[in-house]
């Protein structure tokens, strides 16, 4: 046993008991320090590494542990303990000890004279520009739909020029990115950041033109291999949610490699050796540990994750709106560790501080800035609203507006610059503030400085000349003017291999994290098996032995039935691949093109793994139902049947995999794998007999994996010993042979060997054909915010002079009337006033909140029932009064608000609310009262002026005209800057259509056109840059200025932010209150009171007093204080002030009434329902991804039919033509209505969450809603059945006859609509379109299994036959065929007539219509009332 190995089990065992382990805590710092002198045995343990070869060497270090002194080991077997023990003995707190590290590390390279790779990232003239469509014609619309289609096709066969408008992003930028040195990049929203940083770091997008060139350390892109050289951190958090942060970290650490750290420390290793050097043990550790690639948990791993703050959530899921995981702030600091891992020298990091708080942005900052000082990395990194600390942490400033540069130089001199133009920077504003906006239209007049001359406005290209000429600019000019010494660039600055790791390492860690993922998603696997169990059953007693016969072809009929449905069931039960595949698609694509592995090492493992799957779900259906159904009993047979539907599962999910990878979203996904599905199953030769295929699709049948596994399936069980009888009505042949002879099957033997190898085939091409989709296709372009039609540089124009500066406001806040009726003469001319009001106050006395104990609370002892959430709140808020609401997370700002707004679904509430004096009644408030949502949920398809059109429409009195209602809108618009954005399509977050700030503004604006007295506003400002924010407040401040009460949650304002509060009301955790009152100018009524409590520090001059009044108010600070906030502030005088307003406001004004409305809603039914019909009437007309889908859909599918059925309607000699004529039927029932009924779904999910929060504002009754989304579904299903029952009914040729067309228009038309229906009732019972989507799926199985197709109801057993009645597809198939064949009296060749053979095989009568007509109705009508009932009664939503 060597030494490494006893020292393994000693630190097991030390690991195992915990005594000697916290013995150890006091001994460690004795170790260490005794280790740092020359110990006698420590000298000894590294002299004999010194003495191993370099190979070896690199492998071995010395430990100190706690407890037994200095150890050597071996780095590849350090355990998760020992690592985390000398991370924290090397960086003990991230904040302080980090630099030390850093400066250990390089101080040991710099003792042997070894020099750090750098990279100088220059770039010269660079210009991108793009296309786009202007105005209406790019809003989507059904007509713009084709209208693209039909002139992109006539545009690239150059027959028309494109209509499309030139558009440059960045024009002429010049620059260099140096070494060593913090690059801030900074500019207002759509300025060219993230188009500037995906240039350098070599992402560009290819439908972009770019001119120019950028280089590093001289060499040009093409030269080396850009994705590993340099690390983009885009601003998008794309993770798997099934993955831990800590495996999320490992893995690309594992697939980035080391870079070239493993060859610079062989050579450290080497001089240190020639020169006798020691080093420091624990850093020459580390620095092997994070040299050796491969590792499943790296060293590295543990360090990022401790200078992230990562640590507390480490082994949390990382989750989605699936699973629930880390915060948004935590998930934007794995994004950005998951780069910081790799060994890349360059980082271009994007808006990565969205969501965080400006003190762990600032750490993050910090210890980012420490490596590139310390190890001359390169960073360039652009930040939405740095505070002062954090922008004070940068070397250099890149400026950048409009796409072009209007200062890059040092941080110093930037102010400098600025001056010389005649900006100044105020004393109390940010500086990366003042630099965003001296550069804008709108805020550039308040900055200017000089008497002399009067303000002009000065453009974007007049500063960027002038900063050539500047000093600083001029050095730049000269700099790049001289090129880079191409000798001086370090030979591993530039990375030339395209991967971190052998390929075999990359295929390891695929397969390892798919086999993760696959046991974390276990749950898809037992549900499939469970889903397949009961299909099982369902199957095996519907065909159930004793049942089946083998007497007659019709016999053969029924088990050619039962086969057709097990392949089906084997076959669509991997239809969840389509899901799970096109989820991960945006992580793969991000980590394709990072490099992190090669796209066979992806496709792989997906495939391999899945194997035992197979074998699992095909052996649960043969064992279930082979010998129940009664298939023949022969062991060898059986087994063959096991291993055909083990093949033909893998072909599916094979197929499905190449479908996803293909089709790259959902909808297409779904849509363009169902037209191919259709065409597998139709031409599987079971819907339609092989001798009646057109000449036309015979490729097509050769061509279907279904129609192989299908004929070896029936020739497997034909051929058996029971079907060997000669039946002699039939023919002289065994009737197995007749039956398969008749449905058009081949009946020899070999094809059972045929179909088992071309399915084996078609496994390894549509496994091939996925690792190629994934190779070669990008994911499709995201659509961006429209351009307004005016032209965009007189887009400010109308409303230059509009600068308020936010502060001027606050000063004269102590001055303002405060009662509401005095308030409003004074602000009667001011803006948003078209419309009379009533202004109202809002007091609460003493609200408590509270809620169950949590079930994990109970477990961990806590003995009392209920949660307090608020503790015992007062305050009063006034008409004219801007009231910010702060704490700290967790203390209770949004609870408080929810409880005022009467917003929360569950919980206790104790405590008074009055309105006015009154106390409040929830249905009156919500007349009155708007509320802001922190996510700002709309349609997505109607545009800006619409949305507010439709909220005005049903939330103003029905008094108020149509003419004074457009004028009010228009006033609102004005008010919130909202006219260029007018015909701006609303859009989904983070993918098409508004900014984030631009949203904000529109929230706002929906709830201020419905005229409310009191407003209440969750976090207006968070995730917006200082610009947008202030135009945000300035929309607020305007808003109070009207004379409304306004109350705001807000997180981490700016100074002047702050300071347009008129007054403050801060909470601490546990929902106690700790201020109320006014703030005073310059905040100085706060200051005063905090800095009178004892021993709290005074405010520094110039800091933010929002920041220091949180900082001073922690729970810490109280426990270092010994002070409680919430006793010192109950027994303030400016407690007592608070109650007696609240006294003298919770008394009503004598003369004034009570609120009173005479009905629930301000509008009537009739007028909701219309309302709500006009949004989802445009929503539908413009989601073209939706309807011209389908719609095209709906025509290909009845090409495709009518092409395949071709003239089979004149035809009824034989009963295949019957069957055939069915098969057409069925399967466009089947086919269509799944495809709709998956459509419908995401749709309504998306809807839904717009229904919550407008029913929670009280505009419209449920009902009105699911009246419009039912409604608005007929017209386009309608359009679907002409487009289909006029092209098929023509092409089969059906009898011509009026009531016959109409029968079979009236029962496509109902099935359609059922389905759709169905699906949406779906969504509304269940809590996601997930769930939804996988409760739909179950039921189309069974109805697709007792629809009369595969099973007539005559051979039904008994017990079965009551579902064959309850199945909406059985109903409309009775329909069709009755309506059709019900009544000819022709003789078939079997003698007997048509009619007969009906009424015998199926039990159709045609004299039943009218009452199949009445029942389909009534299932449609049944699943809207259902899905009515849930919308109302239903709430997901939990507050």
């Amino acid at each position: 046993m060597d030494r490494s190995d006893i020292y393994r089990v000693g630190s097991s065992l030390r690991e195992g008991g915990s005594k000697s382990f916290w013995r150890s805590g006091n001994t460690t710092d004795v170790f260490s320090r005794s280790s740092r002198g020359e110990d006698d045995e420590e000298a000894l343990k590294w002299a004999a590494i010194e003495r191993l070869p370099t190979f070896d060497r690199l492998r071995k270090g010395i430990l100190t542990t706690g407890g037994s002194g200095p150890g050597e080991i071996d780095i590849h077997n350090l355990g998760l303990h020992e690592k985390r023990q000398l991370i924290d003995r090397l960086v003990k707190i991230a904040e302080t000890d980090n630099e030390q590290f850093l400066l250990k590390l390089k101080k040991r390279i710099d003792r042997v004279g070894i020099e750090l790779p750098k990279i100088e990232v220059r770039f010269e003239h660079v210009n991108v520009e793009g296309d786009t469509y202007v105005g209406s014609r790019a809003l989507p619309s059904l007509i713009n739909f084709f209208h693209n289609i039909i002139e992109g096709f006539l545009t690239s066969a150059n027959i028309l020029k494109t209509r499309k408008k030139h558009l440059q992003i960045l024009q002429n930028v010049s620059g260099i990115i140096r070494p060593g040195r913090m690059t801030l990049l900074l500019g207002p929203p759509a300025s060219g950041k993230t188009t500037l940083l995906l240039a350098l770091a070599g992402k560009l997008d290819s439908s972009l033109q770019s001119s120019g060139r950028v280089t590093y350390n001289g060499h040009e892109m093409h030269e080396f291999v850009s994705q590993r050289t340099a690390a983009y951190i885009g601003q998008h958090d794309v993770h798997i949610g099934e993955m831990t942060v800590r495996e999320t970290l490992a893995f690309s650490a594992r697939c980035q490699g080391v870079g070239t750290r493993y060859e610079m420390l062989s050579e450290l290793s080497r001089r240190e050796k020639g020169s006798n050097i020691k080093p420091d043990p624990d850093i020459d550790v580390f620095m092997k540990a994070a040299a050796t690639a491969g590792e499943e948990a790296s060293m590295i791993t543990d360090y990022i994750l401790k200078i992230l703050g990562l640590e507390v959530c480490a082994d949390t899921l990382v989750g989605d709106e699936m699973v629930r995981g880390i915060s948004g702030g935590q998930k934007k600091r794995v994004t950005t560790g998951e780069m910081l891992v790799g060994p890349a020298n360059a980082l271009f990091m994007d808006e990565i501080s969205t969501g965080l708080d400006s003190s762990t942005t600032f750490q993050i900052v910090n210890c980012i800035r420490q490596s590139i000082h310390i190890l001359d990395c390169t960073a360039l990194i652009s930040l939405l609203q740095p505070a002062p600390e954090t922008y004070d942490l940068f070397d250099d400033i890149i400026l950048l507006s409009e796409g072009q540069i209007v200062y890059q130089g040092p941080r110093e001199q930037v102010l400098e610059f600025f001056e010389s133009m005649g900006f100044k920077c105020p004393e109390r504003k940010g500086v990366a503030d003042f630099l965003q906006e001296v550069t804008s239209r709108k805020d550039q007049q308040q900055y200017w400085t000089s008497k002399d001359e009067p303000y002009r406005f000065i453009t974007v290209k007049e500063f960027s000349d002038a900063f050539q000429s500047f000093h600083v600019g001029r050095k730049l000019g000269d700099e790049l003017a001289t090129p880079f010494d191409k000798r001086k660039s370090h030979p591993a600055a530039l990375t030339t291999e395209t991967y971190g790791v052998s390929k075999k390492e990359l295929l390891k860690a695929c397969f390892s994290r798919e086999f993760l993922l696959m046991k974390r998603n276990s749950f898809v696997y037992y549900f499939k098996l469970g889903q397949l169990s009961v299909m099982a059953f369902v199957a095996m007693t519907l065909f159930f032995r004793t049942k089946m016969h083998r007497d007659t072809d019709i016999d053969g009929i029924i088990y050619t039935g039962a086969l057709y449905f097990a392949a089906m069931m084997i076959m669509f039960n991997g239809m969840s691949e389509i899901s799970m595949t096109i989820v991960k698609l945006p992580v793969f694509y991000k980590q394709r093109d990072l490099r992190f592995y090669p796209s066979w090492a992806y496709a792989l493992p997906t495939w391999i793994l899945k194997i035992p799957v197979s074998f699992v779900e095909a052996g649960v259906w043969v064992f279930l139902t082979y010998y129940v159904t009664g298939f023949d009993p022969n062991v060898g047979r059986f087994a063959k049947q096991f291993f055909l539907l083990v093949i033909l599962n893998q072909m599916a999910s094979g197929l499905f995999r190449l479908i996803a990878a293909a089709g790259r979203t959902m909808v297409i996904a779904n849509t363009y794998g169902s037209f191919v599905l259709l065409l597998l199953v139709a031409l599987g030769g079971f819907m339609i007999s092989r001798n009646d295929v057109k000449d036309w699709w015979i490729w097509a049948y050769w061509c279907s994996p279904l129609m192989y596994a299908q004929n070896a399936l029936v020739v497997n069980e034909f051929l058996g010993h029971g079907w060997k009888k000669i039946v002699p009505i039939y023919s002289t042949e065994p009737l197995g042979v007749a039956v398969m002879k008749s449905r058009g099957f081949f009946p020899y033997s070999y094809w059972y060997w045929i179909g088992a190898g071309a399915l084996v085939g078609f496994t390894l091409l549509f496994n091939f054909g996925y690792t190629l989709a994934l190779t070669f296709l990008n994911p499709f372009g995201k659509p961006q915010a429209v351009l307004p039609e005016e032209s965009r540089s007189n887009e400010h124009d109308k409303r230059s002079g509009g600068a308020i500066q936010l502060s001027t406001h606050a000063s004269s806040s102590s001055h303002r009337p405060h009662s509401g009726a005095a308030a409003q003469p004074s602000h009667q001319k001011k803006k948003g006033m078209v419309l009379p009001f009533e202004p109202h106050s809002i007091t609460f006395d003493e609200i408590s909140y509270s809620v169950d104990m949590p079930k994990e609370m109970k477990l961990e002892g806590v003995i009392e029932d209920k949660l307090r959430l608020l503790n015992g709140l007062s305050g009063a808020f006034r008409p004219g009064v801007l009231t910010a609401l702060m704490g700290v997370s967790g203390a209770g700002k949004t609870t408080l608000m929810d409880v005022l707004a009467g917003r929360k679904t569950g919980g206790y509430i104790e405590g008074t609310i009055t309105i006015s004096g009154y106390p409040k009644k929830q249905e009156t408030f919500a007349r009155i009262s708007g509320y802001c949502e922190q996510n700002d949920i709309h349609s997505p398809y109607v545009t800006v002026y619409e949305s507010l059109v439709y909220s005005a429409w049903l939330r103003l009195p029905p008094e108020v005209d149509s003419e004074t209602r457009k004028m009010f809108i228009e006033e609102v618009m004005e008010l919130v800057e909202l006219n260029t954005l007018r015909h701006g399509l609303v859009g989904l977050p983070g993918i098409d259509g508004l900014s984030t700030e631009q949203r904000k503004r529109l929230t706002i604006a929906v709830e201020l056109v419905a005229n409310p007295s009191i407003i209440f506003m969750d976090e207006p400002t968070s995730g917006l840059d200082a610009r947008a924010a202030a135009i945000v407040m300035r929309t607020v401040r305007n808003t109070v200025d009207t004379g409304r009460t306004v109350v705001c949650t807000i997180h981490q304002p700016s100074i002047d932010i702050f300071e347009a509060f008129d007054e403050l009301f801060l909470l601490k955790r546990g929902g106690q209150a700790i201020y109320a009152g006014s703030l005073g100018r310059h905040s100085s009524l706060l200051i005063k009171y905090f800095e009178g409590i004892q021993g709290v520090p005074k405010i520094k001059d110039g800091y933010n007093p929002a920041t220091w009044m949180l900082e001073v108010t922690t729970e810490s600070q109280e426990i270092a204080l010994g002070v409680d906030f919430a006793e010192n502030f109950k027994n303030s005088e400016l407690y007592q002030r608070n109650k007696a307003i609240i006294g003298d406001l919770s008394r009503p004004v004598p003369g004034t009434k009570d609120l009173y409305f005479p009905t629930q809603y301000s509008q009537s039914f009739v007028t909701q329902c219309m309302a709500c019909l006009w949004k989802q009437r445009l929503s539908y007309w413009r989601n073209t991804s939706y309807t011209a889908v389908r719609l095209l859909f709906t025509s290909f599918i009845a090409l495709t039919f009518g092409t395949i059925f071709w003239d089979m309607g004149t035809k009824m000699s034989k009963r295949q033509d019957l069957f055939n004529a069915m098969g057409s039927m069925y399967g466009a029932v089947l086919f269509l209505g799944v495809q709709n009924a998956t459509a419908v779904q995401p749709v309504v999910a998306v809807e839904r969450t717009v229904f919550y929060r407008e029913k929670a504002a009280g505009m419209y009754s449920p009902m009105s809603y699911a009246f419009a989304q039912v409604v608005v579904e007929i017209p386009y299903i309608f359009a679907q059945c002409v487009v289909y029952g006029i092209l098929v009914y023509a092409m089969i040729q059906f009898d011509w006859d009026a009531g016959k067309f109409f029968w079979y228009f009236f029962h496509i038309f109902v099935s359609l609509m059922y389905f759709t229906f169905y699906a949406m009732m779906a969504v509304a019972m269940t809590p996601n379109q997930h769930i939804a989507a996988v409760v739909a799926f179950s039921f189309y199985s069974i109805w697709n299994l007792f629809s009369g197709f595969i099973v007539p109801r005559t051979r039904i057993p008994i017990w079965w036959r009551w579902y064959f009645w309850g199945c909406p597809i059985s109903w409309t198939l009775y329909g069709l065929v009755a309506s059709q064949f019900g009544d000819i009296e022709d003789k078939l060749d079997t003698g007997e007539t048509v009619k007969q053979f009906l009424d015998d095989f199926f039990g159709y009568k045609h004299d039943f219509l009218g009452v199949v007509a009445v029942v389909v109705i009534l299932f449609t009508v049944l699943f809207a009332l259902v899905f009515a009932f849930g919308v109302k009664m239903l709430n997901f939503q939990k507050r």
